[in-house]
């Protein structure tokens, strides 16, 4: 196997493309990948020429737009580090984030800018801020105007040596805590990436990947979910590096009409969500509107990150039937845990996956699971892996083990590892309820509340109870005219799971509680079900 540097890659992709070919698409704005290349060599030269070194940090605060690719080609070109930013935080979330990463340069929409001038005086690491325009906003005196700062620089090759150690940095929310910035080795990343399900041919080195390019057009791609997120920005990554077009959508939260034209409009072969947060909106649009889009160019979609249920995979491929739903099991921590598959021709149960390579389940103590023992275990993944977390040796140790000689990524996923090698995934440890001494997956107890057909989107959680330590709890988000009937969502439960599963109490809310990119916000989630039971 070959050596792999982001920026190597896309320069050899560029290459091998045709110049006119899009590259980014947002609305009626379309790049090139001529443009594309000579504008992010132009933002890495510029940053240099800035003075800017291997190594130094560049923050990107930015919704999906073209801006937003370019800036993290350019740090992988620049030898710089890619710091991903939440761009729902308030400015003190926003200043733990510049600080603990220690950004030098930082890219963002001038739909943030007053959020950024409120903590800049407080980051005197920052030596560089680019305001993208997004609106009206002025540009203040700290700051550059980011197209200016482009125009301003060369567009050739940079001839610069890169390495396969270059660092990416992933910023993860987690469940409990504030967020951790993940640290990837890009070679890492990109072998752990290299899926043989979704590659048929996995290249060795960047001759073939090039060849591979040439001879396989890359597909048109839509990430649904944020790129500042890992579902979204690394099947962009995926998508360019096969030298596709990444388009995004313009509306600054997700519509699904939007989507489903844009599909149309762009020919979209594939596109990137988040589970039902994401799927269940999209499925509602296509039965409010049979036949309303051409859906033709589909040929697969992609998620991670949260369940998928079957039901609404299923909705889906009616409308779509020669889609392949694929559901990714996999975290900021380690890439490609684990595939399923879903074809007109055959699915395969809710949270049920085919393990991928180098994968392993191994129980709390770090011994081997027996396949089909009904046993919980923690599920591993070998290889390619992170280095760790930045600043966080403690939180390293807690998720990176060596076992027999062996490094492996463990970020706390439970799964039942079945005799026939496929697991069923059970939630993250982390989140776990232990009720009156029985363990509770709340991801289990989500699923089946969302089988029921007055409840658009759940989670649970526990909550402090005498009686059981923790009091399984149900918090719904009611499908659109909706009636709420707490015991009939109770019964619905019990119906399908053992008794102590079912929720004690079930309380609705207008919105869940979910981050853009559709992850549960537990915390939040648990947060209101105490102050509405007053516990």
């Amino acid at each position: 196997m070959g050596v792999w540097n982001y920026g190597d890659i896309i320069d050899a992709v560029a290459k091998a493309v045709p110049s006119g070919k899009p590259a980014l698409i947002h609305g009626v704005r379309v790049i090139t990948w001529l443009e594309f290349q000579g504008r992010t060599n132009a933002l890495a030269r510029g940053l240099i020429e800035a003075g800017h070194q291997p190594d130094d940090k560049l923050a990107i605060l930015i919704r999906n737009r073209p801006e937003y690719m370019e800036a993290t080609i350019a740090a992988f070109k620049g030898r710089f580090v890619h710091v991903n930013v939440n761009y729902r935080y308030k400015a003190e979330e926003l200043h733990y984030i510049f600080e603990n990463s220690d950004s030098r340069i930082v890219v963002y929409g001038s739909e943030f800018a007053p959020l950024v001038a409120s903590i800049r005086d407080r980051l005197p690491g920052v030596k560089t801020w680019l305001q993208v325009k997004v609106d009206a906003a002025p540009l203040p005196g700290f700051a550059q105007d980011y197209e200016a700062f482009v125009a301003a620089h060369g567009a050739g090759d940079l001839e610069i040596e890169r390495s396969p150690d270059d660092l990416f940095f992933l910023y993860t929310g987690g469940t409990t805590g504030m967020p951790k910035g993940v640290m990837w080795r890009q070679h890492d990343l990109r072998a752990a990436q290299m899926n043989p399900n979704l590659m048929p041919v996995i290249p060795t080195n960047l001759k073939e990947h090039v060849e591979l390019v040439r001879a396989t057009p890359g597909s048109t791609f839509v990430p649904a979910c944020p790129q500042m997120h890992g579902t979204g920005l690394l099947t962009s990554f995926g998508a360019l590096g096969m030298g596709g077009c990444v388009v995004t959508l313009e509306a600054p939260t997700f519509d699904p009409v939007e989507l489903w034209e844009t599909v149309a409009r762009r020919k979209v072969q594939t596109m990137a969500i988040v589970g039902d947060a994401f799927a269940k909106p999209m499925l509602r649009a296509l039965d409010e509107n049979p036949g309303r889009w051409d859906l033709s160019s589909m040929v697969s979609m992609v998620s991670s990150g949260v369940m998928w249920s079957q039901e609404v995979k299923n909705g889906l491929i009616k409308h779509i039937p020669q889609v392949a739903l694929l559901d990714s099991f996999g975290s900021s921590e380690a890439v490609g845990f684990a595939m399923s598959a879903t074809t007109k021709d055959g699915e395969v149960p809710t949270a049920k996956f085919n393990l991928g390579t180098d994968v392993a389940v191994f129980t709390p103590d770090h011994k081997p699971v027996a396949p089909g023992s009904n046993e919980p275990g923690f599920i591993a993944r070998g290889g390619n892996i992170p280095v760790g977390y930045w600043k966080d040796p403690e939180k390293t140790a807690r998720t990176f083990f060596t076992i027999d000689g062996k490094r492996w990524s463990i970020p706390g996923d439970f799964c039942l590892l079945h005799s026939d090698g496929s697991i069923t995934l059970l939630g993250r440890g982390s989140a776990c309820i232990n009720t009156a001494g029985e363990k509770v997956y709340p991801e289990e107890v989500e699923e089946v509340l969302k089988l029921h057909e007055s409840v658009e989107d759940a989670l649970v959680v526990g909550v402090p109870d005498e009686k059981w330590g923790a009091a399984v709890t149900g918090v719904v988000e009611l499908s659109p005219g909706a009636r709420f009937d707490e015991g009939a969502l109770r019964a619905h439960v019990r119906e399908h799971l053992a008794g102590y599963k079912t929720p004690k109490r079930i309380l609705t809310v207008p919105a869940m509680f979910r981050s853009p990119n559709g992850k549960a916000d537990y915390k939040a989630a648990t947060e209101h079900a105490r102050r509405a039971l007053s516990v």
